[in-house]
């Protein structure tokens, strides 16, 4: 694990100035993983919950958070992913995938406390199967015998994405600005979606009920401007010019919602790379 307050400078600067247009997902992400790396002795695991439609950043915020907690990123031996399609493609084999996450997960924290576990598209999991990690979780000292207290939850969810479209555009009608919008206005909205939803990975979860999760980090739609901001960072990245032009062109070839005034992406920055790839 890289040391503490570097890292989260650095984490800071790297959200500040690559991820575009989630003033509320920096300040929720910096504020847990600073409080987390300072404390020495934390009570509990660091559980963060990302929230948000198709491109709207939530995979990109948690490799660049792996990306400063460890060394070798995603590649490192103590960063572990889970995708359910993946790991548990079969409804029918739900026990038996109860039983190797338990196991995988425990024989990860005996082997290393500091590890991160990624699970991926949450509303896709079948119900329950996630709920045998809740004694990680907790505010417990001890787990079957393995002090767990600094490993790193993310879950990774598209489930709320829309109720969070929908609130971010009745505030755009009621003249509420985007960067304006807080947690606060949003909460009540994800939590409808994600874990009062039977087909939510986190339906009926003790999870939910026990009030595991540190850090609920909504990300919302995208505007115009911010496609333009990924379209030139992509531009960049590929080594090619950065034309006026082909950066408008890109942009309106997007789809955008509502119908009437297209406001805001419909798959946030998701297809940028290959719409790119028809202007050259």
């Amino acid at each position: 694990l890289r040391a503490g307050h570097a890292g989260s400078c650095s984490l800071e600067f790297d959200l500040a100035t690559n991820l575009v247009g989630q003033p509320l997902v920096r300040q929720q992400v910096m504020k847990g993983v600073r409080e987390f790396l300072e404390n020495p002795n934390p009570l509990k695991p660091l559980v963060m919950s990302f929230h948000g439609s198709t491109g709207t950043g939530k995979t990109y915020v948690s490799s660049m958070l792996i990306r400063y907690l460890f060394q070798r990123g995603l590649q490192s031996p103590y960063v572990h992913h889970f995708s359910p399609i993946v790991h548990f493609p079969h409804a029918e084999q739900i026990e038996q995938y109860k039983e190797s996450l338990k196991r995988w997960i425990q024989g990860n924290l005996t082997n290393c406390g500091r590890s991160a576990f990624l699970f991926d598209e949450m509303d896709k999991m079948h119900p329950g199967l996630i709920d045998v990690i809740i004694p990680f979780l907790g505010p417990s000292w001890v787990v079957y015998g393995t002090n767990y207290r600094k490993a790193i939850f993310i879950f990774i969810s598209n489930a709320g994405g829309e109720q969070i479209n929908n609130v971010t555009l009745a505030l755009w009608y009621a003249r509420k600005d985007r960067e304006e919008i807080s947690l606060q206005d949003l909460e009540p909205a994800i939590s409808k979606a994600v874990f009062e939803n039977p087909q939510s990975g986190f339906w009926k979860s003790g999870i939910i009920n026990e009030h595991l999760i540190d850090f609920v980090v909504p990300f919302l739609p995208l505007k115009h401007h911010h496609v333009k901001q990924c379209i030139i960072s992509e531009l960049l990245q590929q080594g090619l010019e950065v034309r006026p032009g082909v950066v408008q062109e890109v942009a309106d070839s997007i789809p955008y919602f509502p119908e009437d005034e297209k406001l805001f992406s419909s798959t946030g920055c998701k297809t940028v790379a290959s719409r790119i790839s028809f202007f050259f």
